[in-house]
């Protein structure tokens, strides 16, 4: 049995230690969001009607977004948190930066 890591993923270099099950979540959703794409893809080739084309690439904005949801709340849940308690307060300026970025 491969054992679960955990860790903070401010510390240098910038990196995460995911939990085995976060990561598998996380390739999960992008495989199903690689699919969507790789559909809309076939779609164009098959000259599919402007507006299913449409309607699937909305499907997989929704989805992007779920997916930045669920790793912005585990990134505040976890390294922000860990960094707050290390009194690393440069985190609070990185997660506005990154949210300014993400509202675009």
């Amino acid at each position: 049995m491969e054992k679960e890591e955990t860790g903070c993923c401010c510390e240098a270099p910038r990196k995460k230690v995911r939990q085995r099950s976060e990561k598998e979540a996380m390739l999960q959703r992008l495989s199903r969001i690689e699919g969507q794409v790789r559909g809309v893809r076939k779609m164009v080739e098959e000259s599919a009607y402007c507006t299913d084309v449409l309607t699937q690439v909305s499907a997989i904005q929704a989805a992007l977004n779920a997916f930045n949801r669920e790793l912005i709340s585990n990134h505040i849940r976890s390294c922000v948190v860990n960094d707050i308690k290390s009194d690393n307060l440069d985190t609070i300026d990185d997660l506005v930066n990154t949210l300014q970025k993400l509202m675009k």
